[in-house]
């Protein structure tokens, strides 16, 4: 007769975890906010730095929350985090990036959200010196690889990122899970924020009509591609504006000295945008804007849904994949063709119409809930559980 643990001790990597992490940060945090509602049995130790150690708080008695200040990416974490996560006697960690330290021999599971610097291996998609640029890219290669072969099991967070995996690692794929991410709890905007809605856009340089683009402003984004086919469709609409939010970077900087030097008015750096406000920014937007080359997911396109927002996006498998028929897509390599796209949307209010009801039901397909029931089944699953002394003791 099989026996099976009573429960097991999780470890998961949460360093990332809250605004500090950006999208991936968001995601850690909602895979335990989410595992504490629907599992009171296994006991799970969340691994924290010290700039996000107070911005959780454990609100189940079998979560617990431990301090481990090693930034990612750093010899720290490859020498320092595997023993204190042995230290615990983990029966699996699951570690929510592909930054799995190399000495860690413990099972674990690994989440990949995407391939990005293995498509866009570029020195234009770092601020680094080139020779630090090569070092970090060769090491990028070493880790992803070697935790693709650890793994017990691999989550992906959609197809087009499984597929990815399996054309450049040779893992069997039965060893891949998918689990869908979700779109950001913006949309349930109070009463009062939408009666300072222009107060709101106010504070942010923001004038309507607007086209919108949120995330951040690395090069497989498309950007650049976005401010032309913008320029191109402000001729016919000259009140347009292109309002990008987000956190001002390396990358941002460089994006508005592009402007500047092609001449390209209308163009609004709203910098950081919280979500608190963000709900407002993206329900007072024509249409959103997403140019992006390459994805693994592509959260932002469904906030906008969330907020009733057409939505224009490239047509990147994965895109396609995630929004379905609820998006209209445009080729997004080519600036005037995305223009094309952009107008399209503005001068069809029919067509308007459509993509907000559609969009609104695209959204019901995605739930953090799911996602981390999702996420409990891997870790319960056959090929991960192992023993523990105490189930061996109850055995007996």
């Amino acid at each position: 007769m099989k026996l099976y643990p009573l429960f097991m001790r999780i470890g998961i990597d949460a360093r990332f975890f809250g605004p500090i992490g950006k999208g991936l940060g968001r995601y850690t945090q909602k895979l335990v906010e989410n595992l504490e509602i629907i599992d009171h049995r296994n006991q799970y130790f969340i691994f924290l730095t010290r700039e996000n150690f107070d911005a959780y708080r454990p609100r189940s008695k079998n979560f617990r929350k431990i301090l481990a200040d090693y930034q990612w990416y750093t010899f720290a974490e490859q020498l320092k985090f595997p023993k204190l996560l042995k230290k615990y006697r983990l029966d699996l960690v699951h570690f929510p990036h592909f930054n799995v330290p190399l000495l860690y021999r413990g099972a674990f599971v690994v989440t990949i959200h995407d391939l990005i610097l293995m498509h866009f291996p570029t020195i234009k998609a770092s601020a680094l010196n080139p020779v630090f640029y090569w070092i970090k890219f060769l090491a990028y290669r070493i880790v992803i690889s070697s935790a693709a072969k650890r793994a017990k099991k691999i989550i992906a967070v959609s197809c087009f990122t499984k597929k990815d995996i399996l054309k450049k690692f040779p893992v069997d794929s039965k060893k891949i899970a998918i689990t869908y991410e979700a779109p950001a709890e913006i949309n349930y905007l109070s009463s009062q924020k939408e009666k300072n809605g222009g107060k709101i856009l106010s504070k942010y340089d923001i004038i309507k009509p607007y086209l919108l683009y949120v995330g951040n402003a690395y090069p497989h984004k498309n950007l650049e591609t976005l401010i032309f086919s913008f320029s191109e469709a402000r001729k016919k609409y000259p009140d347009l504006r292109l309002v990008l939010v987000g956190k001002e970077d390396y990358f941002y900087r460089q994006l508005k000295k592009f402007a500047v030097q092609n001449s390209v008015a209308g163009v609004v750096f709203a910098g950081f945008v919280p979500d608190e406000d963000l709900g407002v920014v993206y329900r007072n937007a024509l249409v959103y804007v997403f140019p992006s080359l390459y994805e693994g997911f592509g959260l932002p396109p469904l906030e906008a849904m969330a907020c009733e927002t057409p939505v224009l996006s490239s047509n990147h498998p994965c895109l396609k994949e995630i929004l379905e028929e609820a998006a209209f897509y445009a080729d997004a390599e080519k600036k005037d063709v995305f223009a094309r796209g952009i107008l399209a949307i503005i001068e069809n209010y029919d067509l308007r119409a459509e993509l907000k009801r559609r969009g609104c039901e695209q959204i019901k397909k995605y739930s953090w809930q799911r996602m981390a029931r999702e996420t409990l089944e891997i870790y319960n699953s056959g090929q991960i559980k192992t023993f523990q002394k105490i189930s061996l003791k109850k055995s007996r």
